[in-house]
């Protein structure tokens, strides 16, 4: 069977004098022809010109056309310019471009036509953006990519190349990374079955390939499992998991206090950097009580840490001391000691044990079938997002110093390349959010199911395990700092860490060996996801500022950020 060449995966459509422009990601331009006057006939053409673009799996499916549409070009296709439904974000039912569709025997998705819209015929697909209506807005998080969608070339430059590199758009950006986590482990495959002699669709090994119930600590309030719980058990650990990034300040001491400066970590892509490699469910739940703790089952275990002393081992004399008190507690999302039972994922555990802790479940809900289901998915992303750098000039071979330099202009060079980096970080943390996605718009019923839950792709579970490998993984990082360094930091964000330093440069706090270079499992300057770069630099006086008005400096750090004002 041969494959399909494609003439591009998408276009943008503008109009110019009356003359529609189609606008390709080599940076040619073609005039749409004329008998193109609304969304039907706009499809019949995508579908002739030839656009889609090539699985990217063995067993993955071809993407559709996808046309984006400018104001100009929106209005040419019959089209409003604006949305006038600002609550449901689509045109009414009865507009005539909808009646337009269904008189040609198309037929749209259930979310109609709005901001993202898909229309099928048969086994024919084409997929639509209307620029004005939002589709690369806020609530898409596209980041930098609004700024490159007033530019119809620069858009389809930039979004041809998020096709090349993650896949081709399929909405906002976390619906994208779901859809590249389909086409890298497709869910299901056509197999010959010799009963029936037909053809017949069957699971693909290592894909999620139906949809599974989370366990009942894993459920969301909103859950059907959860009906059963009450307002203070929703927010009680012993409950309910709360694995979640780590959001964290304190006063400094007396001694910090003569730092001029404190320097903020910025950890690369940290929910990507988590994912790799990392072993999650794949099927249900099994309950049981009182197991013995093992690292490489992933699930929630009930385990009561509260009288834990964190520790690590002497760097040199391998000998077993406490981590100051300042330190931050790598168990819970606030940084405060547990104080009973909770629910930890299996990562979370696996680092108490690092720590010298006896791990005693008194629970457990475990997933005997597991695998590297995001390892696919995450060197996709990685790679794109290391192309996209060194379109930027940042490479991994260059000095600490230079990636530095680099990193403090970045946002000034290509705009088109930092849209496209913007886009490819939101899609790695949009993803693990949308693994637990939550009910929107109206419902049956209080505990009623939502649509997401019939994904495969809609796991708490796993969403949980990225997060608590990224916390304990920065954590792992901050008792290397110190052992080497003695420096406890002063405030974390979740991929943002604060350190006082007596220099004004991330190469002040890094920790190093005798010889100078990076030293093993601690954090590390460069590009690579997992490494670190410059978050801000601020005086401590700002840091104690910040502090007296009760607001993370992590979240304040940045260049043009302040406590009250963030940009």
């Amino acid at each position: 069977m041969t494959e399909t060449t494609y003439t591009a995966p998408l276009l943008v459509l503008d109009a110019t004098e009356g003359l529609l422009i189609a606008h390709r990601p080599d940076v040619q331009r073609i005039e749409v022809p004329a008998e193109v006057v609304d969304l039907p006939t706009a499809a019949e053409w995508a579908l002739t010109y030839g656009l889609g673009a090539p699985k990217i799996s063995e067993y993955g499916e071809d993407s559709a056309p996808l046309l984006v549409l400018t104001e100009s070009a929106a209005e040419s296709l019959g089209l409003p310019a604006q949305l006038d439904d600002r609550k449901h974000l689509r045109v009414p039912d009865d507009h005539p471009a909808v009646k337009a569709v269904e008189e040609a025997g198309w037929t749209m998705s259930r979310a109609g036509l709005g901001a993202w819209t898909f229309l099928y015929r048969g086994r024919d697909e084409v997929r639509f953006a209307v620029v004005p209506w939002g589709a690369f807005g806020d609530n898409m998080r596209w980041g930098d990519m609004d700024f490159v969608a007033v530019d119809p070339p620069a858009l389809a430059y930039t979004l041809g190349l998020y096709a090349e590199r993650v896949v081709s758009p399929t909405g906002g950006t976390a619906g994208c990374s779901l859809t590249l986590m389909n086409a890298v482990r497709p869910p299901t495959r056509l197999a010959f079955d010799r009963g029936t002699k037909r053809m017949r669709r069957v699971p693909v090994p290592g894909s999620l390939s139906e949809p599974v119930d989370p366990a009942p600590p894993e459920a969301p309030d909103e859950h059907p499992l959860a009906a059963e719980r009450t307002r203070e058990q929703a927010k009680d650990p012993e409950h309910v998991l709360n694995e979640e990034a780590l959001a964290w300040y304190r006063e400094p001491t007396e001694y910090e206090t003569g730092a001029p400066y404190v320097v903020g970590l910025d950890l690369n892509v940290a929910f990507l950097a988590a994912s790799n490699r990392l072993t999650v469910g794949m099927g249900p739940a099994v309950y049981t009580d009182g197991p013995q703790f093992d690292k490489k089952i992933p699930g929630a275990w009930l385990v009561d840490l509260s009288g834990a002393t964190l520790r690590t081992r002497h760097l040199a004399t391998k000998e077993w001391m406490p981590l100051p008190d300042t330190f931050p507690s790598p168990f819970t999302p606030t940084g405060k000691t547990p104080t009973g039972p909770a629910w930890y994922a299996t990562q979370t555990l696996a680092y108490a044990a690092e720590l010298g802790i006896d791990v005693k479940p008194l629970a457990a809900w475990l997933r005997p079938e597991s695998g590297g289901y995001l390892d696919l998915w995450h060197n996709r992303l990685r790679d794109a997002y290391m192309a996209t750098l060194a379109d930027l000039g940042v490479t991994a071979d260059m000095g600490e110093e230079a990636f530095l330099k680099t990193m403090s202009t970045i946002k000034e060079r290509d705009p088109e390349a930092v849209a496209l980096l913007s886009a490819i970080k939101q899609t790695a943390k949009g993803g693990i959010g949308k693994m637990r996605e939550r009910p929107q718009g109206k419902r049956a019923g209080k505990f009623a199911p939502w649509p997401a839950l019939k994904r495969p792709t809609w796991r708490p579970d796993i969403r949980a395990a990225v997060i608590s490998a990224a916390r304990v993984g920065a954590h792992r990082k901050m008792v290397k700092t110190w052992t080497a360094t003695g420096l406890v930091p002063l405030a974390v964000l979740s991929d943002c860490v604060i350190y006082p330093s007596g220099h004004p440069t991330a190469l002040a706090v890094v920790p190093r060996k005798a010889d100078g270079t990076p030293l093993p499992g601690g954090f590390r300057i460069g590009p690579n996801p997992g490494f670190v770069k410059e978050e801000g630099v601020r005086s401590m006086d700002w840091y104690r500022e910040m502090v007296a008005k009760k607001a993370n400096p992590g979240r304040f750090i940045k260049e043009g950020k302040d406590a009250g004002r963030e940009e």
